[in-house]
């Protein structure tokens, strides 16, 4: 088994010019790029156990935190609101490691500042249409 470190992973979110940005130098954390299909129940009278279909995929919402940086602010509050390209490269950018690509609504951002601390920021990105699982 392969295990890989986390260190090496990518995350890069267009800008406001839809150009793709490495922001992984201000990320310390990346989670939820879960896939799930929402269940539609098709149990009928007579049957005896539960019956289901599946229904729409469910990109749902991916989270990202980390050190908060002034060019990250401008990145991200340029595009609040607009549907904006994300990629995900969990084992970093060679060739042939995962990838995972979606579009991306930014949900919520959060500055937080304590006083013995580094200014964080939190992030919440509402996936919106498919997510891709692919290789660089």
């Amino acid at each position: 088994m392969a295990f890989v470190a986390a260190k090496n992973s990518v995350v890069k979110l267009a800008n406001a010019a839809g150009t793709v940005t490495d922001i992984s130098a201000y990320v310390d954390t990346v989670s939820g790029i879960a896939n799930s299909t929402d269940m539609l129940d098709a149990t009928v009278l007579g049957n005896n156990s539960k019956a289901f279909f599946a229904g729409l995929r469910n990109g749902d919402t991916v989270s990202i935190s980390g050190k908060w940086d002034a060019t990250l602010n401008t990145l991200v509050t340029g595009i609040l609101g607009a549907t904006k390209a994300f990629e995900y490269h969990p084992a970093g950018t060679a060739a042939s490691t995962p990838k995972v690509t979606c579009n991306v609504i930014v949900a919520s951002y959060e500055v937080s500042s304590a006083v013995a601390d580094l200014v964080k920021f939190s992030l919440s990105l509402q996936i919106s249409g498919d997510v891709t699982h692919g290789t660089n």
